[in-house]
Order: structure tokens, then sequence, then C-alpha cells
């Protein structure tokens, strides 16, 4: 019951930390740095949620998030790709792949197990994997 108001007059949401466009003129007048610290202060306090730093964006953004175009945010792409299920990538054109998730490419290239996709990022990987 501490918090049943914490959504009060907004609209709950998800939205991933991973890929974010952020107005720093409203970030600022809005003084969203220290509402985010607030929240991570309770949850030091008294462990209240799960999922590392999502919650406290969740918690402070809820209601004044605008979708980007999933060109900005291929994400999931390192959904269960460790298990060996690979993912493919959403139609239309992509500007950013993003290995959400606990697949990372250069996981899979370690173990020998790489997902098809993991080739777009190896041109990038800096310890010289291979595919």
């Amino acid at each position: 019951m501490r918090f049943s108001g914490t959504f009060a007059g907004r609209k709950p949401c998800y939205f991933n930390t991973g890929v974010m466009v952020i107005d720093l003129v409203k970030w600022r007048r809005f003084g969203f740095t220290k509402r985010i610290e607030r929240w991570m202060e309770i949850q030091k306090s008294g462990r209240i949620y799960e999922l590392g730093s999502l919650p406290p964006f969740l918690l402070v953004f809820a209601g004044h998030v605008a979708p980007i175009e999933h060109r900005w945010n291929q994400h999931g792409l390192g959904g269960d790709n460790v298990r060996g299920s690979c993912r493919d990538l959403h139609p239309g054109p992509v500007s950013l792949l993003h290995w959400s998730g606990s697949g990372k490419p250069w996981l899979r290239l370690d173990s020998k197990q790489p997902c098809p996709l993991d080739a777009l990022w190896a041109p990038y990987d800096l310890y010289g994997h291979s595919t």
C-alpha cells in the first residue's frame, strides 16, 4: 500500500532503457535524475523491485514515453539466443541492432554457438572472434 498511488493519473508503460532518445531540456526541467535516484534510494533501504536498473525508469517515466520507430531499436536479438533460439530481424529498414537479453554475440562466439545475426556484430569485435 505504501506505493499504491505511484501511477495515479499516469499510464504505466514498458520501454527498454538500452536505447532511449532523451529530451535533455525536459530531463533537467522536471528533475528526472533526482527522481530516479529517489527510487534507487528506496530500493536500497528496502528491496521493492527486481530487474536491476530498469524499474526506476519505468516508475519515473510512466505516462511520459513516446515510441520510436522500430528501426531504431531492433531489440531482443539476445533474448533466448544463448539456448540456441536465434531470432530474425523485424521487417523493414534497420538502423540500430540491440542484443538485449543475455545472449550477447561475443558470448556465443566464444562458446562457438553463434546465431546468424552475430555475423553483423563480428566486424566490431575488438578481440578478433571469428564466426
